[in-house]
């Protein structure tokens, strides 16, 4: 897997923008002190580091962190670190930084070939999920979870990564094995993104290395590279001076720095290294403009990086600046939020972020989004909103709004700091080693912030406006479809629009807020009619006076955590066809226009400084509302409910923002082949019908502000059949008051409702579809494996096993042996409304000259497991797998929020919910064989493929 900008670069700019910088709010929780440390504002003072971690460096120069950590109980997350990437490549070497990423999962001293990974499944860790590994331009980071109940699991995990560091063996036959692995990932990334990436980056990296060291290298390097030039890398760069072991989780500490101690200690400090170079992106006078077009680009973006020195914090000075700068981005990204929701928009989405772009350079980045033909007012958009910013500031209300967002964030992140995943722990850690910034811990954080934010003025944060909107060093990006209908701006017209925001009359903002209650006649409370408890699970399940059911799970899992989720039956089945897209996007509608005196805007700043949202959702079948809050916040959380169910606004304005955005968003979609593919797939699985039409800007001609809203009312009209499901931080005792006002206090009429078959079936017999699109020599091939379905808990847990078992076995063998496939993935879908039936999918990427080798190996293997006893060590692995998730799910509240609500809308009993191991335990081969005699119909299935445009249309994949 590569990380960092060079993946980062094929999503759109707003995302690419967002991800070089991670807002205050998002630090992990950490610490479990009694109270806040002291804190110094002396802005010179050093950040300490959390003295929950313990530090050191081995005298062989290899540094490490660990921190013991209990949530989750009876895990550790390790992670070997190394201060090396793809930009220390010689010129024959592109591509093999991450060549050596995958080696080491395939031979060491002690795991021959795979049987590191076959280890790591046995003891119930998923490859990917819990083993996995990245590369990027100035770094390689391996990551594996094991548990920690076993303490031979533990130091089997520490020889994985010292065979990591220095025991890797390259065995020519694996490296060949590997290579067309890593050739189908170089594959699987190509396309629009990466070619206008590849035209950008020059411009972008001007005279750098970075330029030219993509870390998934060069396609004929990857061809043809030499075991020796693989291994000068690896013998170069993976040494102890260089790399860092993170390890938290539950464990001792000091037992944990004696097996780190104990692997790493004696490996030998080179004295002879290469220098580790920091390479530079040269400073440039000028404004440079990347605009790349393509073929297939699905639609348009443009965005301005002001390149900026490397900066680290390792002071509170540096800390306080930087709190200055997420203000400054949070502040004008809400700008450009309000502006995206007026009617004909500028852009579908903005924002204002900075950060570090690579090792050796920073950015301040304004990047947007926009429709086809608009990059040039999108662009005026961000300029003139940056342009006012930087002639009048922000507003004293913005910024006061600002910092209790910052602040609630961060008091939310410290009352959680106990229940932290280890996970979050160990990215911090690797990210503090490979900056060499200090990460002080969030009791730290939380104290230093409190302490500073009230002192941060307006006129500082205001003052960054002309620090960071220079003329030089700048580069304006600018991504679009190539096709007749959209003209794309020359550099020089860019420049035009730099000139003309600079001398356009521009007014100062207002800052407009409503004051008013959220709820200004709160409802006349209900009673609780019954209660029935389920002691085993902790549970209490209430029936209100008007009808509505309200189930409840206090736990302790997160200390400011409450989840809810609410549903009813009835959804879009309900809706006749030709009011299918006003009922699907009715949801959206009301999200969009806000609820009571507030529209949308106005009800974002109204819950500024509260932790709170709530979402309503329009399914097929059902209608409801998810959310969540802080303890703090709940009855915010009630007030957001009742509103979403009795004062939804009729927002034209808003409703034609957001229908324009939708559709522009989908303007260009077609020119996608993975969209052709898609919509193939869709149409063929639900035989045309008319509810599965391909996804298209015209089909949102079809939006209705009043049909959406009348819909949307009906569906909310009755609070009779909704069920409500509460998990988390709370007791009975205080959220009674609460329940009963505000769903007590809902609407209900008492009406009997159901869903509406909508005649939706899977096609039968064997189906074969090849669409030819796309101009990189790439096909996608999926297999859709359907038929009707015994709805049980039995048989979903036999068709899961089933299909973890397939995914082990042509992961092995599509991937492994044959190097044909980055990645193969097995979905298994099981439904019984409106009727029961099951799909089993089958997808993945290759060479189009392999597809139909591919899927005979695919079919091949689906034979052998309908057939043979062989299956017993994956079986083994797949049990291990499901009984080390319910260790750790069980103790989530997102887990229990799903399964109550799946248990009771099924009629399930809900005190199975923590049995399940007892269905895995006697889990069979023999179960596993008829399962696939089941559920993988030779006879019953679909098969599309996607192949390049110059491929023959008679094309086919494999059949039987």
């Amino acid at each position: 897997m590569l990380r960092h900008l060079a993946s980062l670069i094929l999503l759109p700019l707003p995302a690419l923008a967002m991800g070089i910088a991670a807002p205050r709010a998002a630090i992990a929780q950490q610490g479990k002190a009694a109270a806040l440390p002291r804190v110094s504002t002396d802005s010179a003072h050093a950040l300490p580091f959390d003295p929950h971690v313990l530090t050191g460096t081995l005298p062989n120069g290899l540094r490490y962190y660990i921190r013991a950590n209990h949530k989750p109980e009876h895990r550790a997350e390790l992670r070997l670190v190394v201060n090396a990437g793809s930009v220390l490549e010689d010129d024959d070497q592109r591509g093999l930084a991450h060549f050596v990423e995958h080696m080491a999962f395939n031979g060491s001293s002690h795991f021959a070939k795979q049987a590191m990974v076959n280890y790591l499944e046995s003891i119930g860790m998923r490859f990917g999920a819990d083993v996995n590994a990245s590369t990027g331009f100035d770094e390689t980071v391996f990551m594996i979870t094991v548990p920690t109940d076993t303490a031979r699991i533990v130091q089997k995990g520490m020889q994985i990564l010292e065979d990591w560091a220095h025991n890797l063996t390259f065995d020519p036959t694996e490296i060949d094995k590997e290579r067309g692995v890593v050739i189908e990932e170089w594959r699987l990334g190509q396309g629009a993104g990466s070619r206008m990436r590849d035209k950008q980056f020059p411009i972008l990296f001007q005279n750098s290395r970075y330029a030219v060291r993509l870390p998934i290298g060069k396609k004929q390097t990857l061809d043809t590279f030499t075991r020796d030039q693989l291994t000068r890398f690896y013998h170069d760069w993976y040494r102890p001076d260089l790399m860092a072991v993170v390890a938290v989780g539950d464990f001792n500490p000091r037992t944990m720095r004696a097996l780190i101690t104990q692997h790493f200690g004696a490996i030998p400090d080179p004295r002879a290294e290469r220098k580790r170079t920091v390479y530079p992106v040269p400073n440039e006078d000028t404004t440079r403009y990347a605009i790349a077009t393509d073929p297939e680009a699905t639609g348009s973006s443009v965005g301005v990086y002001y390149l900026l020195p490397a900066e680290h914090e390792h002071t509170v000075g540096a800390y306080r600046h930087g709190l200055v700068e997420d203000l400054y981005n949070a502040m004008l990204t809400e700008r450009f939020s309000e502006l995206a929701q007026r009617p004909n928009p500028p852009f579908i989405g903005a924002s204002s972020s900075s950060g570090e772009l690579v090792r050796s350079k920073d950015a301040y980045v304004l990047d947007a989004v926009v429709r086809d033909n608009g990059v040039e007012s999108g662009l005026a958009a961000l300029l003139t909103e940056a342009e006012r910013v930087r002639r009048y500031g922000f507003t004293q209300s913005e910024l006061d709004r600002e910092k209790k967002e910052t602040l609630r964030g961060l008091e939310e992140a410290y009352a959680n700091r106990t229940t932290t995943n280890s996970a979050i722990y160990a990215g911090e850690y690797v990210d503090g080693f490979l900056s060499g910034d200090p990460v002080p811990g969030i009791a730290y954080d939380y104290a230093l912030t409190r302490k500073l934010l009230p002192g941060i003025t307006l006129t500082e944060v205001n003052a960054l406006a002309a620090h960071w909107l220079g003329d030089s060093d700048r580069v304006v990006m600018v991504n679009a479809p190539r096709k007749d209908s959209v003209t794309v701006p020359s550099a020089r017209a860019l420049a035009a629009v730099f000139d003309s925001v600079r001398t356009a009359p521009i007014t100062p903002y207002k800052d407009e807020l409503a004051d008013a209650p959220l709820v200004p006649h709160p409802p006349t409370p209900g009673t609780i009619d019954s209660t029935t408890t389920i002691d085993s699970i902790g549970v209490t399940e209430w029936t209100l006076s008007n009808g509505v059911r309200v189930i409840l799970k206090p736990t302790q899992f997160k200390a400011d955590q409450i989840l809810m989720r609410a549903y009813s039956p009835g959804g879009t089945s309900l809706a006749p066809d030709s009011n299918y897209i006003a009922a699907t996007t009715a949801a959206g509608v009301v999200e969009m226009g806000g609820v009571g005196a507030f529209d949308r805007i106005a009800l974002q700043k109204a819950l500024a400084g509260k932790a709170v949202s709530v979402s309503p959702y329009i399914g097929e079948l059902e209608e409801g509302l998810s959310g969540g809050a802080s303890p703090k916040d709940m009855e915010t959380l009630f007030q957001l409910v009742y509103l979403y169910f009795t004062a939804p606004r009729e927002d034209s304005a808003a409703f034609d923002a957001y229908q324009t955005r939708v559709k522009q968003s989908l303007a260009s979609r077609s020119a996608s082949p993975m969209a052709a593919f898609e919509d193939t797939v869709q149409v063929t699985m639900a035989q045309h019908n008319f509810r599965a039409r391909p996804v298209s800007s015209a089909l949102f001609d079809e939006m209705n502000l009043h049909r959406s809203l009348a819909f949307y009312r009906n569906r909310f009209a009755d609070a009779s059949d909704f069920t409500f499901v509460f998990v988390g931080s709370f007791t009975p005792q205080q959220i009674k008051p609460l329940v009963e006002r505000y769903l007590g206090g809902l609407p209900s009429r008492h009406r009997v409702e159901h869903w509406r078959d909508d005649g939706i079936r899977y096609p039968t017999g064997v189906i074969h579809k090849v669409v030819t699109r796309g101009l990189e020599p790439k096909s996608e091939t999926q297999l859709m494996f359907t038929g009707p379905f015994a709805f049980t808990r039995a048989h979903i847990r036999m068709l899961n096993a089933m299909c973890d078992v397939l995914q082990i076995k042509l992961r092995e063998t599509l991937r492994e042996k044959m190097g044909g496939t980055y990645s193969v993935d097995v979905a298994p879908t099981a439904e019984r409304d409106p009727v029961a039936n099951y799909e089993v999918t089958i997808a993945f990427g290759s060479s189009p000259d392999r597809v139909d080798e591919l899927t005979a190996a695919v079919f091949a293997e689906i034979d052998s497991l309908r057939t043979l006893p062989d299956t017993d060590a994956d079986l083994a692995k797949v049990r291990e797998t499901e009984r080390r998730e319910r260790e750790t799910s069980l103790k989530q509240n997102g887990y229990w929020l799903s399964a109550l609500a799946t248990y009771d809308e099924y009629g399930w009993d809900p005190r199975q919910i923590p049995v399940y191991d007892a269905f895995i335990r006697h889990l069979s081969a023999a179960d596993i064989r008829q399962a696939a005699r089941q559920y993988l119909n030779e006879r019953n299935y679909v098969a599309v493929s996607l192949y390049p445009a110059k491929t023959p249309a008679s094309k086919k994949p494999a059949s039987r």
